[in-house]
């Protein structure tokens, strides 16, 4: 097992801190309503697989509504899920041993009776839970490096990977005793940002205009990224078809670049908002939108949590492990085979996957997506 020095001195501590334990060790001992009264939910790692928690958070509240949850959530997303109905409280994550000490005194002042790990950043996560003194720490897929930490002996699945990660979630829950089949994800849009989103249009004179149309055209890795020429040339096939018509392009501080090569390719009708909105205003202008055509990424998962249409681009990720799993009939998946086996993923340094999705194919998914919305 390779380890870098600090990732070395923390399994090291866990290990003798483990060994010289003398609480935490039934692990038999159920999970009941009326023992948990504080419960500890991780979701730490990017904004799409946080959106995917939330249906097992609400699991969570439906089988244990006297327990006062506290979720971990990236500080860069924190924001979004502060009007969860079922989160009474976030504990922020800094990433890696950023704050690690502050991290672990938030949890341990909890006093958490239950820890659920449903997607967490690793070698911290798991250290992170066991830490905040929790009895019962329940993960999917069982840690190679932390597994003595954990309460359950099985992933619950044979190969968790080849399941959707909302179900992964659900299962995680499941083992402490909650049981669900709801996987809407939940997200609320936040008033104040509904209405600067409303004045915002009306500033850029897009009030008007039908269908209102969203592109993504970031993502988190490159080798999830349609080209910009695609989204160009879909963009003008478009607004020619739909004089009405305004493109909005979203997307990150980072890629306000992107986002305006391709606003200022269509030209006439596309605007740019790159940069420009907080995680909570991007929801607002999502919820607006008559389509979002997006890459696998955060900004699809929010238009799915919040039912806005979509036609969402995969390839090499697998549409059947994040894609929507709810509400099928707002939601039209595109996706290619992967050209190369194996696929080394984030290791690409020349992807071109994403290539083998038209212009054509997307433009009718987009088009058959206007004419529903009417």
């Amino acid at each position: 097992m390779k380890l870098n020095p600090v990732d070395g001195l923390l399994y090291l501590s866990m290990k003798a801190l483990k060994r010289f334990s003398k609480t935490r060790d039934n692990v038999a001992e159920s999970c009941s309503p009326e023992h948990i009264r504080s419960i500890l939910v991780i979701s730490s790692t990017a904004l799409g697989d946080t959106l995917m928690s939330t249906p097992a958070i609400k699991a969570v509240r439906t089988r244990y509504p006297e327990a006062r949850i506290t979720a971990c959530i990236n500080i860069r997303y924190a924001e979004l899920f502060a009007g969860n109905p079922h989160i009474d409280a976030i504990v922020p994550y800094y990433g890696g041993y950023r704050r690690f000490l502050r991290t672990t005194c938030a949890m341990r002042s909890l006093n958490p009776d239950l820890a659920l790990i449903f997607h967490g950043n690793e070698p911290q996560a798991t250290p992170l839970a066991w830490l905040s003194g929790a009895r019962f720490i329940y993960k999917i897929p069982i840690s190679r490096q932390y597994w003595f930490l954990l309460s359950n002996t099985t992933n619950g699945f044979d190969d968790p990977w080849q399941h959707h990660a909302i179900d992964v979630r659900l299962k995680t829950a499941s083992f402490a005793d909650c049981a669900a089949a709801d996987k809407h994800m939940v997200l609320n849009v936040d008033p104040d940002a509904a209405k600067y989103i409303q004045d915002r249009l009306a500033e850029l004179k897009l009030t008007g205009k039908r269908p209102l149309i969203g592109f993504q055209p970031g993502a988190a890795q490159i080798y999830k990224a349609w080209p910009r020429g695609h989204f160009i040339e879909l963009g003008r096939k478009l607004i020619a078809r739909y004089p009405n018509a305004a493109v909005v392009i979203t997307g990150s501080k980072d890629e306000h670049s992107l986002c305006n090569d391709i606003a200022a390719g269509i030209g006439n009708g596309a605007i740019s908002l790159a940069g420009t909105l907080s995680l909570r205003q991007l929801a607002a202008l999502v919820k607006a939108l008559s389509v979002l055509v997006t890459n696998d990424t955060g900004t699809m998962h929010i238009a799915i949590a919040l039912g806005t249409r979509t036609v969402s681009l995969f390839c090499p990720s697998n549409h059947w492990g994040t894609g929507a799993v709810t509400d099928l009939h707002l939601h039209k998946i595109i996706s290619a085979e992967r050209p190369c086996t194996p696929c080394v993923t984030k290791k690409c340094k020349a992807p071109h996957c994403m290539d083998a999705i038209g212009v054509d194919a997307v433009l009718s998914a987009t088009e058959e997506s206007i004419k529903n919305d009417n």
